[in-house]
């Protein structure tokens, strides 16, 4: 019928409200990367301050989180994610691969993903410490997820005869720790060695932990 009135569609400059929303997380979320992970850092940033920098009102950062730890967990969590990415689909390419090149593979691409941008650095290793309890169990989380990561590979390893049987967790924990601290200490120019060195070294170093498949070296 001419005339007729048609039924509201929930959309708006051709997206849809749930698309909507989805934007502004996505813009404040690239915002907190910029002044969490640069200048002036999370523990300075305002409310007004990123919603400015997302090119959004205060009132619809409350519409997305109730604080600026809320963006600081999410963010984190993206980062992480980021590199997690990375990490799965560079052990896909390296699928069948001996242990230490299929390991110089999958520490390449977790290093070059995490140091691609010196925000992504700042907001895993600098940024998210000691900020509440809340975010300190986030933090010890997600480390445990590398963790377990690094375990499933060393498993696999195992059951291909290129490394020794044992529970490797604990090395695991060891390992990872220095990675992350190795990989902040190099972004922050206080290792004098190339990003490919630095993963040289890494990969011996969980070479060195795991062992050649045989008896296991006990401490006298």
């Amino acid at each position: 019928m001419a005339g007729r009135l048609r039924a509201p569609t929930g959309r708006y400059g051709g997206k849809s409200a749930e698309e909507r929303k989805a934007d502004r997380h996505r813009r404040f979320l690239d915002a907190a990367l910029q002044l969490f992970g640069d200048t002036p850092g999370y523990r300075a940033t305002t409310v007004a301050a990123l919603s400015e920098a997302a090119g959004l009102s205060t009132r619809q950062f409350y519409e997305e989180f109730r604080t600026l730890e809320d963006v600081l967990a999410a963010l984190h969590l993206q980062v992480n994610g980021w590199a997690e990415e990375a990490v799965l689909a560079a052990a896909a390419d390296a699928e069948g691969l001996p242990l230490a090149e299929r390991a110089a593979v999958i520490f390449r691409a977790y290093a070059a993903n995490v140091t691609s941008d010196p925000r992504r650095v700042r907001i895993t290793f600098v940024e998210i410490i000691g900020v509440s309890p809340r975010l300190e169990e986030q933090r010890l989380a997600r480390r445990a997820r590398w963790v377990d990561l690094v375990c499933s590979e060393v498993a696999s390893a195992v059951a291909r005869g290129e490394a020794a049987p044992h529970d490797y967790r604990l090395s695991a924990t060891a390992f990872i720790g220095s990675v992350n601290g190795l990989l902040h200490d190099w972004s922050a120019g206080w290792v004098d060695a190339t990003l490919d060195e630095v993963v040289d070294e890494l990969v011996r170093l969980l070479l060195g932990i795991l062992h050649p498949a045989g008896p296991r070296l006990t401490a006298p």
